[in-house]
C-alpha cells in the first residue's frame, strides 16, 4: 500500500480549499486597489481621507458578517461610520464580485 496517497489527497483537498477563499498577495491587493482606485481613500497602515484597512481589519475582527457588511457599504457607498466623508459607492463597473470579495477577505487579514 502506498502510504503517501492518503497525505497527497489531503494536500490537494486541503489546497483545493484554500483556493476556493481566493487569497491575495500584497502585490495583487495592490494592483486591485490601484485598478480601483481605492487606494485614492485608503492606505494599508495609516487613514487617509477614509480609514486605514488595518482600521478595518480591527474593527470587523470576529464578526463573521464582516465580508457580506463589507460588500455591501463598498457597493452602496455611505457615511457616518468612519466620520464626516461620505465614500461613493462603487459599482461592479468599477470592482467585479470575484476581486471585491478577494481584496475584502485580504484587508481583513491586515491584523
Amino acid at each position: 500500500m502506498n502510504r503517501t496517497a492518503p497525505l497527497a489527497v489531503a494536500f490537494f483537498a486541503f489546497a483545493a480549499m484554500g483556493t476556493n477563499a481566493q487569497t491575495l498577495d500584497d502585490n495583487a491587493a495592490t494592483a486591485l486597489m490601484t485598478k480601483a482606485a481605492c487606494n485614492a481613500c485608503h492606505q494599508v497602515d495609516k487613514k487617509g481621507v477614509g480609514p486605514a484597512y488595518k482600521d478595518v481589519a480591527a474593527k470587523y475582527k470576529g464578526n463573521a458578517k464582516a465580508l457580506e457588511l463589507l460588500t455591501e457599504k463598498v457597493r452602496k457607498g455611505g457615511m457616518g461610520n468612519w466620520g464626516p466623508i461620505p465614500m461613493p459607492p462603487n459599482p461592479k463597473e468599477k470592482i467585479g464580485d470575484e476581486d471585491l470579495k478577494k481584496l475584502l477577505s485580504w484587508i481583513l487579514s491586515r491584523t
